[in-house]
């Protein structure tokens, strides 16, 4: 039902095309976003037309950084889908989150997992974490366990090898999420030792405990730690509580996620504000992969 990764995995794909000259669009539902419109650009690649407030954080996340890589949401994504390709002359479409999304035809599909939560129970929501029975596995072409950290590594392994057996079709790669530096609110950027301590954190995701764990692996002393619902909506009161709180716990500034920084303006808090800048380090197999698949989807002419 989330939290595993698909936002980092889709700008990482988005960059691979976009390297090998090809013009990728993305193709979001806007989770989060107020638009009505059947068809919304986000960005066309060169401009960035809607805030998070309007498209969604991720699409905006995501718009702001891919310079290069059309951004467009709609729930009936075929609409978007097509307007990329006629309007904005996109000729690879990434679909956000759309392995049901039975409409859309595609040439690949990736289902990830993240190695801190896996498959939970194996239910089906609102049971369990899964929106498919297992068995609809069977569709996709490949597999990708996400956030292998050398504490989840073996854990990984193991359910890599279930999968396996189970599907033993299906490839099977691993990809580590791991923070490089820090952002300003304000503008710059800092490495981690830089940056003011200790921090008052919050984050808007749906696993918060993965975001409090990179904190804490990154050796980023906090003084309080909010997890607000996924896409949560940062309201006048909310901020207001969250700085009341920092303030409360003696911080010296505020930490939150990238995908939350997108939604906050240069003077949201009176504290400095960061976020903790992430890189999906994929392994080798996958980087090899991917690159064959674009070589055999778009032979040099």
């Amino acid at each position: 039902m989330g939290g595993t990764g698909k936002t980092p995995m889709v700008a990482l794909l988005a960059s691979a095309l976009l390297a090998k000259n090809l013009k990728p669009a993305i193709i979001s539902r806007g989770y989060g976003g107020a638009t009505g419109e059947k068809v919304n650009v986000v960005s066309d690649g060169d401009r960035i037309f809607m805030d998070a407030r309007v498209a969604g954080d991720e699409p905006c996340f995501l718009a702001k950084n891919l310079p290069g890589v059309a951004v467009l949401t709609g729930v009936v994504r075929i609409l978007p889908c097509r307007y990329a390709v006629e309007k904005l002359g996109c000729n690879v479409l990434i679909l956000d989150d759309g392995f049901q999304h039975m409409a859309v035809a595609r040439d690949l599909d990736l289902v990830l997992f993240s190695a801190a939560s896996l498959a939970g129970n194996s239910r089906v929501f609102p049971g369990g974490d899964l929106r498919e029975p297992v068995n609809a596995l069977k569709r996709c072409n490949a597999f990708v366990i996400t956030g292998v950290t050398d504490t989840l590594k073996l854990r990984a392994r193991k359910f890599g090898e279930l999968l396996k057996n189970k599907f033993p079709d299906k490839q099977i790669f691993f990809t580590a999420y791991g923070a490089t530096a820090a952002r300003s609110l304000a503008g710059g950027k800092l490495n981690l030792p830089e940056l003011p301590a200790p921090l008052y954190a919050f984050c808007g995701i749906a696993q918060p405990e993965l975001f409090e764990n990179s904190l804490m692996e990154n050796n980023i002393p906090i003084s309080g730690f909010k997890p607000l619902k996924d896409h949560q909506v940062l309201t006048p009161s909310l901020i207001k509580s969250m700085e009341q709180q920092a303030r409360n716990s003696g911080a010296k500034g505020i930490m939150t996620t990238e995908k939350d920084m997108i939604k906050l303006q240069k003077n949201t808090f009176s504290l400095p504000c960061f976020s903790l800048r992430m890189k999906v380090t994929p392994d080798t197999a996958f980087e090899t992969f991917f690159r064959d698949w674009i070589t055999t989807t778009f032979p040099p002419s």
